[in-house]
């Protein structure tokens, strides 16, 4: 009864090892794509919100007709400032990196959720076109009210919080010293006695 499904299970994993060491050999473009926004507030009041998408070709050929397209920016929410949401390359090698940046400004106030960039490119022996998607982007409070940061207690803690710290601990270790342990005081009063 075992030998059955040894056998079974035997030609199971043969199967995937062959077909791993084709997939593993064969010659096409893998396209990981990162894109990441910031906040950055302006003395105006408003909000701009950069954005940069990197693609990365960590496959073993090239792949050609790169395109990103990044739709996911309401026009009724963010205003084109810098740039464009879309952008087209002839090529992308193998081991290659391709940026793309640009900068919008928010108009409206709120929490916004983005959806990942859409990559699209052509493998000379496919004639579809193939797509992958960045990742996404981390929720972003947009013109939010933010409090008011003291930026003078901040610089002051980074530049002397180092010898602050160092004199409490010296004027702490003097206190110990100089004052009278209750230990001490009370074997001291029944030596008197």
């Amino acid at each position: 009864m075992a030998n059955p499904i040894a056998k079974s299970l035997l030609s199971v994993l043969i199967a995937l090892f062959l077909i791993s060491s084709t997939l593993a050999i064969s010659d096409v473009p893998f396209i990981v794509a990162h894109k990441k926004a910031s906040l950055k507030r302006l003395k105006s009041g408003a909000e701009r919100v950069s954005v940069s998408v990197n693609i990365y070709n960590q496959g073993s050929s090239t792949a050609y007709d790169v395109s990103l397209t990044d739709d996911s920016w309401p026009k009724d929410v963010f205003d084109v400032v810098n740039g464009n949401v879309s952008k087209s390359w002839e090529r992308l090698d193998a081991g290659g990196i391709l940026s793309h940046t640009y900068e919008l400004e928010a108009k409206v106030q709120g929490m916004f959720y983005g959806a990942p960039a859409v990559i699209s490119f052509r493998i000379p022996t496919k004639a579809a076109l193939q797509v992958a998607y960045s990742t996404p982007i981390l929720p972003l409070d947009i013109l939010a009210e933010k409090p008011a940061e003291n930026k003078v207690e901040l610089r002051l803690l980074a530049k002397y919080g180092s010898q602050i710290s160092v004199i409490s601990i010296v004027v702490l270790f003097v206190y110990l010293l100089t004052s009278p342990s209750k230990s001490g005081a009370t074997k001291g009063s029944k030596k008197r006695r």
